[in-house]
């Protein structure tokens, strides 16, 4: 049995805004790389739950951009957020140490003007998915 697309929408929507809020958490303890990963997993979450309500199962990616391009699609004003797409660029090496050779992300992420950045995007990104989503019936 195929879920209800706005319940489905709603699973990812809850998630997203937890891993958010672990995000702003996270940077507060200084943890700047872990903030930063959820930031990017947040974002994804959101626009994976507002493609949700139109598309039975979103296209298999992680990527910030590509899920922005097809919200894009779907509703014009995703296209205002399309910085949110630098986010990508925390998918990987925020957890892998050979993602930044001779580095591991602990040390490497260590500016909290960069998590302040990071955490606005994502904040953009799942406010503008609830607000589309709680729109839609």
């Amino acid at each position: 049995m195929t879920p209800d697309p706005k319940d489905e929408s709603l699973r990812w929507l809850r998630q997203a805004e937890n891993e958010l809020e672990d995000a702003h958490r996270l940077a507060g303890l200084g943890r700047y790389y872990l903030s930063l990963y959820l930031c990017q997993q947040s974002a994804e979450k959101a626009l994976k739950a507002f493609i949700y309500l139109v598309e039975e199962e979103p296209l298999f990616t992680h990527s910030v951009a590509a899920l922005l391009k097809i919200a894009s699609q779907i509703d014009p004003a995703f296209g205002e957020l399309a910085d949110a797409k630098r986010l990508d660029d925390y998918y990987i090496p925020t957890r892998y140490p050979n993602g930044l050779p001779g580095e591991i992300p602990a040390d490497y992420f260590d500016d909290l003007s960069e998590a302040e950045t990071a955490l606005e995007r994502a904040d953009a990104v799942l406010k503008l998915a609830a607000e589309k989503i709680e729109d839609k019936p």
